[in-house]
């Protein structure tokens, strides 16, 4: 059975750096053809797809986060992780980490989110 599971901050202050892990249990963040996403959820907004890495750790961003999104793996520990730089308001969301599977743009599983506010 497949389960994500994000981990970070709930609170971050503006300008400041949002850190979130996935971890993946059942599975590997190398198995061919998944890639594996991180997607957010304003209020009373609908869902934005931000970026994510392959199973062959190739990265794939959105233009319009690119510049401050960064998204990392540790193969060791089946992770893969996301750093957001200078965090607005703006940036309050629930996060989520999926599974994609290659070639769609379908994903089969999900974490449960993590809420994450930016505030001062």
């Amino acid at each position: 059975q497949v389960q994500l599971q994000e981990s970070g901050p709930g609170l971050v202050k503006p300008s400041q750096t949002l850190p979130l892990t996935c971890t993946l249990s059942g599975g590997s963040i190398t198995t061919s053809y998944y890639y594996w996403s991180w997607i957010r959820q304003p209020p009373g907004k609908g869902l934005e797809w931000m970026g994510g890495i392959a199973y062959d750790g190739s990265t794939y961003y959105s233009p319009s986060l690119k510049s401050h999104t960064s998204i990392s793996r540790d193969t060791s520990k089946n992770q893969f992780s996301l750093q957001l730089s200078s965090v607005t308001p703006e940036d309050t969301a629930v996060y989520y980490c999926a599974r994609g599977v290659a070639g769609t743009n379908e994903y089969d599983y999900w974490g449960q989110g993590a809420q994450v506010t930016v505030s001062s």
